[in-house]
């Protein structure tokens, strides 16, 4: 059965509301317990860290149980409209800090609702992911409808990235505000893919097979397995971007107006315009990368894409510190489009080699394998604010509560080699991996 064009944009649709809740992690959690909660670096780094190891204990747990799960409306959907509740609730809670407490209370409220919220989105993106291969087993199909979520999700950057730091202003009751306005986006993206989808092919059925056997099966497939870790590489480079960038926009970014977009960024703020220009960028890459993919393969149009994006980075570091914002965003809307490959091009892969095992096996497993595949994107999101508040508590990063405060030169030139010269290095050795280890292994399964 075909999916009609509502189908594919339907079921991307969902990935809105759970990009939010990734930006912010990523984003805007580390800068907020450093500049909002007055926890220090490294301290703020370990509780981001931590959180995200745990929620990675729940991945495979959920992805089982979404396999086995049998109700009238299928495996997938109940843990969907569920978890989408906790997911929001628990965002809006976790920067719904009382104010004018100490820093100990504030970690400790902050770190509860991270791990509700956490709890949720698993909820959510393991089932979600797990719908790839099972609404459709045609890899073109699939590149489109990877191609309407990454269109989606780029809108749920420019929220939690862009539009929530807007609204929150420079206030601590200022986040909290902004992420009740977003709640009920969250939820309203992901209830209303569900209901779009409720017709597309799925797999009613729970599956019989034992969570050890799905575990064997899954890593049996090497592959598939090569991937998901290549993956997980390749996220600890972005991850490592993201959770540097919102303090670049402060100690690395410094518009001194009378440039195009010098406006623009004082009445949006640098980071919303940033982001807007990112997202712009990442939704007009989509088409592009379809296109080449089926061209020249996904293996090779993703390889292309991470040669652009280790450009880009290196464009970015001769570029920083910077005084003019117009420079900065253009190069913020080629991130945006080489970013777009990352984005895509593995979400589309990955289905592709869920359907060997299920052709050799008869078995639909699609959960477990949504729980790997997820898990090495969780591991890197867990280590890299980790790695990024360690590496500026060595050099002497500053925290506060007021938003801003005066930092060490050498503080301020580790965050500018740890977010674009590191993660250069990185994507280096993904094309290096995918072209030597992975390429000869998808061969020998898709040929």
């Amino acid at each position: 059965m075909t999916l009609t064009m509502g189908q594919k944009a339907g079921w991307g649709l969902a990935d809105m509301g759970i990009v939010v809740f990734v930006i912010i992690k990523q984003l805007l959690v580390l800068a907020f317990l450093t500049s909002y909660l007055g926890i220090d670096a490294a301290t703020a780094g370990a509780i981001a860290t931590g959180v995200l190891l745990f929620d990675m204990i729940t991945d495979p747990a959920i992805g089982y149980l979404s396999d086995k799960t049998n109700s009238r409306w299928g495996r997938r959907v109940p843990w969907m409209v569920i978890g989408a509740v906790v997911l929001a609730a628990g965002t809006y809670l976790m920067f719904a800090v009382p104010p004018g407490r100490d820093p100990g209370f504030n970690a400790l409220w902050f770190t509860g609702f991270f791990v509700m919220a956490t709890i949720g989105f698993t909820m959510v993106s393991i089932p979600y992911g797990a719908t790839a291969g099972e609404m459709t087993q045609d890899a073109k199909e699939r590149s489109a409808m990877v191609a309407w979520r990454m269109g989606f999700a780029s809108v749920g950057i420019l929220i939690g990235g862009a539009l929530l730091p807007a609204l929150a202003g420079n206030s601590l009751e200022g986040h909290a505000r902004a992420a009740l306005i977003v709640a009920p986006v969250v939820i309203a993206a992901i209830w209303l893919s569900v209901f779009i989808t409720r017709k597309a092919p799925r797999i009613m059925l729970p599956s019989s097979v034992s969570p050890l056997k799905m575990m064997r099966l899954v890593l049996s497939n090497r592959a598939f397995v090569t991937l998901a870790v290549l993956y997980g590489v390749m996220t600890f480079a972005v991850a490592l971007i993201t959770a540097g960038l919102a303090f670049a926009v402060i100690y690395l970014i410094e518009d001194q107006g009378g440039t195009p977009l010098s406006g623009l960024a004082g009445a949006l703020g640098p980071l919303s315009l940033l982001l807007g220009m990112f997202v712009l960028g990442s939704i007009l890459s989509q088409i592009v990368w379809v296109i080449l993919s089926n061209r020249i393969g996904k293996t090779g149009a993703l390889c292309v894409g991470l040669a652009a994006y280790i450009g880009l980075l290196f464009a970015l570091y001769l570029a920083l510190p910077s005084t003019n914002v117009t420079v900065v965003a253009g190069l913020f809307l080629i991130a945006g489009f080489t970013n777009g490959s990352y984005q895509q091009i593995p979400w589309a892969m990955y289905p592709d080699l869920m359907d060997v095992t299920r052709a050799e096996t008869g078995e639909a497993i699609e959960g477990a394998f949504s729980a790997i595949w997820l898990f090495g994107q969780k591991l890197a999101n867990a280590l890299a604010p980790g790695a990024m508040g360690l590496i500026l508590a060595v050099f002497g990063w500053r925290s506060t509560t007021e938003g801003r405060v005066e930092q060490l030169p050498e503080a301020v030139n580790a965050l500018h080699y740890a977010m674009t010269l590191v993660p250069a290095g990185i994507f280096a050795l993904s094309i290096f991996c995918l072209l030597a280890i992975y390429a000869p292994k998808a061969r020998r399964v898709l040929a």
